[in-house]
């Protein structure tokens, strides 16, 4: 089935209607374009456990900052065609800010305590643009699965929580994280760097993982944890916002880990390294290959 590219809310609802007809299970993987193999796999899931897949490519104004600079975000329609595509999507929808955001448009959605933690602490808004933009998604498309990456951790619990809290009967589905041979996470962003940026940027799993591996080791102390972190961190010039190991609802573990504490724990990272920004996470207990 060819892409069919839609860029209004109007006909993206008509081109849906056909399936919703038919009793056709529908999949939403919501993306801000620019996309790459991460959303590709994103892409991939939903396409074999739906009958139909939308993706959406919409850089949403409401989650950047006023000091952001929103037009400087990477966009190439073309290839985001090509990788949904090929990925096994059948509708793109692809509209402009002013079709999601008409005049007196006044609705804002806010996940409160989640959205002002971690990474909101410094964002101040940014998780209340996507909650408002993800619901906005899930009411016109309906879909009975979203896919989202774990990549953004705390993006995937807002959203959960949001869903959960306002009735929404759709499935949100965490996919693992995607990332490069050197380790790196897969994200848009990464575009802004060099071969050599690519390189040091690696330093970022291989933290984590070290923080995995002590824990393996048998360290259980939240700050000796961290440390060993910090440690692998400073082999290269990364100026740290942030890095936390996490329970379920975003809150710093300190002390000794309970195996059950340890079982939920979530080691996330925040930084810049040669002039972009980085997030990245993992799960404490490493999975089993």
């Amino acid at each position: 089935m060819p892409l069919e590219l839609v860029t209004t809310p109007a006909e993206l609802r008509d081109a849906l209607q056909s399936a919703r007809s038919q009793g056709q299970s529908v999949g939403l993987v919501p993306t801000m374009g620019y996309l790459h193999d991460g959303h590709g796999e994103l892409i991939r899931r939903s396409a074999a456990e739906n009958d139909l897949t939308v993706v959406s490519v919409f850089v949403n104004p409401t989650q950047f900052a006023p000091t952001d600079d929103l037009g400087a975000y990477p966009r190439d329609l073309d290839r985001d065609r090509e990788v949904a595509a090929q990925a096994g999507a059948a509708l793109l929808f692809h509209p402009d800010a002013g079709a999601m955001y008409p005049e007196g448009h006044a609705t804002r959605v806010q996940v409160s305590g989640l959205s002002t933690r971690v990474e909101g602490a410094s964002r101040p808004g940014h998780f209340d643009g996507v909650a408002t933009v993800v619901l906005m998604l899930l009411n016109l498309v309906q879909p009975q699965r979203a896919y989202f990456g774990e990549k953004d951790w705390q993006q995937l619990a807002v959203v959960r929580h949001m869903v959960r809290d306002l009735w929404v009967p759709t499935e949100i589905v965490g996919v693992p994280t995607v990332r490069a041979q050197s380790g790196l996470a897969l994200s848009s962003r990464n575009s802004y760097l060099t071969d050599e940026g690519r390189l040091h940027a690696a330093v970022i799993s291989q933290a984590l993982r070290a923080m995995q591996a002590a824990y393996q080791g048998g360290e259980a102390q939240a700050d000796k944890l961290r440390q060993v972190g910090l440690n692998v961190l400073a082999q290269q010039p990364v100026q740290l916002d942030y890095l936390l190991l996490l329970d379920r609802d975003l809150q710093p573990l300190e002390g000794s880990l309970s195996p059950e504490q340890a079982a939920e724990a979530r080691l996330v990272f925040a930084g810049r390294l040669h002039g972009v920004r980085f997030i990245d996470n993992m799960p404490l207990v490493a999975p089993l290959a």
